[in-house]
C-alpha cells in the first residue's frame, strides 16, 4: 500500500512538472508570434517571455529536483532503518522470547507443533549440555504425554488383602475349592481420581496369556489389564479370579457389562453420553477383586494416565504375611512418602504418597514375606 501511494504521489508531482513547462513553453511561443497577431497587441504589455521561460525552467527543474530529493530521502530512510534494527534487535529478540516464555497464547498463534517441539529440544539442549540427551529425553515424555487422552488428579488407590474363604465364593466351585488349597489371598482394589473424561468406556481385562496382558498394558487407553496365573481349574476367565464390582461416575453407578473367552475375561462400564459431552471434572471410582497367591509374594499397580498426585495403601492385617516392602516407580526427583503402622497395631497397612506427577508405566510394587506359619482359611 506505501508503495502504491508513492508511486502515485510521483507521478503526481511529474505530472504537474510537466504541465509547467508546457505551459511555459507556450508563453515562450505566444511572445514569440504576438506581432503577427495585432488583434492581441495589448498583452505585450505582460512580459510574457520572462513568465513563460520561468515556468519552463521550474517544469523541468522540479521534476529533476524531485526526483533527486526522492532518491536521497530511500537512502536516508533505508540507512536509518538498518541502523534502528542494528541498534534494537537484541532488545527486539529479547521482548519476542519473553512474549513466547510467558504467553502461551502468543506462541500458540505463531508456532506449529513441529516448531514448539525444535524450540523445546533447543531450550532443553542449552540448559543441559547435551542436545542428543535433551532430543531423546524430550521425545519420550512427549510421546507418552500426547497419546495419554486424559490427566488424573488427585487419585488414590485402596488394597485390601483377606483370605479367600472370607470372599464368599460359592462352596460347589472346584475354582474355589483349588483357590483355597494353594493358599490364594483375595484382594479388594479400590481407584478413585479426577479426570475429564474422553473415553466413553473404560475396560478391564484380566487375562492369563502374557503376551496379551503385555500387549494391553503397552497400549495408550482407557483399557486396564490384569494378568492370573491359572492355578488348577481357575484361570483370567473365572469370575473368582477377577470381577469388576463397582464403577461410578460423580457418584452415580454405571452398568457393567462382562463378556469372556478361553484364558480372559472383560469388563466393559460406560462412562455416559453426557458426562463426555458436558466436558467437566468428574470423579471415576471403581473397585474390583482378584485373587493374588500369597507365595507369588507381589502386587504391581500400574498408573495408565499422566497422573498429578498419586496415594497407594494396602491393607494386609490378618493374611499370614509376615513383612511388606513398597517400591515406586515414580521418575521424578521428588520422593514418595512412605509410612506403615506400628507394630502394635492389629491392623497392618502401608501407605505411599506423592505429589508429583507420575507418568503412564509407572507405579508401585507391593512385595511381602510370607509368614512361617501361614492363616488356615
Amino acid at each position: 500500500m506505501a508503495d502504491l501511494h508513492d508511486q502515485f504521489d510521483r507521478l503526481q508531482t511529474a505530472f504537474i512538472g510537466v504541465v509547467t513547462a508546457f505551459a511555459g513553453l507556450g508563453l515562450l511561443v505566444l511572445a514569440h508570434n504576438l506581432d503577427g497577431l495585432p488583434r492581441l497587441a495589448w498583452i505585450a504589455l505582460f512580459p510574457l517571455g520572462e513568465v513563460g521561460g520561468l515556468l519552463f525552467s521550474f517544469g523541468l527543474l522540479g521534476i529533476g529536483i524531485d526526483y533527486w530529493q526522492r532518491r536521497q530521502a530511500a537512502q536516508l530512510q533505508s540507512a536509518q532503518l538498518r541502523r534502528v534494527i542494528t541498534e534494537e534487535a537484541p532488545a527486539l529478540r529479547d521482548a519476542v522470547i519473553r512474549g513466547f516464555a510467558f504467553d502461551a497464547e502468543d506462541l500458540s498463534r505463531v508456532a506449529t507443533p513441529v516448531m514448539l517441539d525444535q524450540i523445546i529440544r533447543n531450550s532443553l539442549a542449552l540448559r543441559l549440555g547435551d542436545a542428543t540427551f535433551a532430543q531423546e529425553l524430550y521425545d519420550d515424555i512427549r510421546d507418552q504425554a500426547v497419546a495419554s487422552a486424559e490427566r488424573w488428579h488427585d487419585a488414590r488407590v485402596e488394597v485390601s488383602l483377606s483370605p479367600v474363604a472370607d470372599e464368599g465364593t460359592p462352596k460347589g466351585s472346584s475354582s474355589a475349592a483349588d483357590a483355597a488349597g494353594v493358599g490364594l489371598l483375595a484382594a479388594t482394589v479400590r481407584w478413585e481420581y479426577t479426570t475429564v473424561p474422553v473415553s466413553p468406556v473404560r475396560r478391564f481385562v484380566c487375562t492369563s496369556d502374557r503376551d496379551e496382558y503385555r500387549e494391553l498394558s503397552a497400549e495408550a487407553g482407557a483399557t486396564s489389564a490384569w494378568y492370573f496365573r491359572p492355578v488348577g481349574d481357575l484361570d483370567g476367565a473365572a469370575r473368582e479370579a477377577f470381577e469388576l464390582v463397582q464403577f461410578t461416575v460423580d457418584g452415580r453407578a454405571r452398568p457393567i457389562r462382562r463378556s469372556m473367552k478361553r484364558g480372559s475375561q472383560t469388563y466393559t462400564a460406560a462412562m455416559g453420553d453426557e458426562v463426555i459431552a458436558a466436558g467437566q471434572p468428574m470423579l471415576v471410582s471403581y473397585t474390583y477383586r482378584a485373587v493374588v497367591r500369597r507365595d507369588g509374594r507381589l502386587i504391581k499397580l500400574d498408573v495408565e494416565q499422566p497422573t498429578r498426585g498419586l496415594s497407594v495403601e494396602l491393607e494386609y492385617g490378618g493374611v499370614g504375611i509376615a513383612d511388606v516392602r513398597l517400591l515406586e516407580f515414580f521418575p521424578s526427583s521428588n520422593r514418595a512418602r512412605i509410612s506403615r503402622t506400628a507394630e502394635a497395631v492389629p491392623a497392618r497397612a502401608i501407605r505411599a504418597d506423592f505429589e508429583g506427577w507420575v507418568l503412564p508405566r509407572g507405579g508401585v510394587v507391593f512385595v511381602w514375606e510370607p509368614a512361617a506359619k501361614p492363616l488356615q482359611p
